[in-house]
């Protein structure tokens, strides 16, 4: 959906299908990437148009984003594929896909960039993996279901919301 936040009324709706998850805009703010549970990839919507212009297949079950310390690469989980995907916003393509197992959920980047957490739905932990390599580092067991995470402090002023998003 597209909303006039002063006038608080919905101005339209771009239509993905599948079932949409999680939105992302590009660090130049000329498109928006859209995770896509149902169509097993991510959407590209231009910000200018509000078409879908590109469809990006990541993995099976795309859920969660997360953008890369130096805003070169979008992280992707694919919930349902037990993988990361790695998007390149310079060519809107995949670069790199690393199989993680578990269930991979929604992410979080640590403030050196040097580090990926993720929630692991279904398998009751939390993973910690490299950007370099997507070598797994460590997976830590906590409760049933965790669905969310948040690395906190992270760079910024202001929380944006929706699992600790700092500007």
């Amino acid at each position: 959906m597209k909303v006039d936040a002063k006038h608080m009324k919905v101005l339209g709706t771009i239509h993905v299908g599948g079932l949409p998850v999680d939105i992302k805009i590009s660090p130049d703010g000329s498109v928006f990437y859209v995770a896509n549970q149902g169509t097993n990839g991510v959407s590209v919507i231009s910000g200018a148009t509000d078409k879908v212009i590109k469809f990006i297949p990541t993995g099976k079950g795309a859920h969660g984003f997360a953008v890369s310390r130096d805003a070169t690469e979008l992280y992707v989980s694919n919930r349902l594929g037990d993988s990361i995907s790695v998007i390149s916003f310079a060519t809107r393509k995949v670069v790199a896909t690393w199989k993680v197992g578990g269930s991979p959920d929604m992410l979080q980047v640590s403030p050196d960039g040097t580090r990926l957490w993720f929630s692991n739905r279904y398998n009751r932990s939390v993973t910690v993996l490299d950007t370099a390599t997507g070598q797994i580092l460590k997976i830590i067991k906590v409760g049933a279901n965790p669905h969310g995470l948040c690395y906190f402090p992270q760079p910024g002023r202001y929380s944006i919301g929706h699992n600790g998003v700092y500007r």
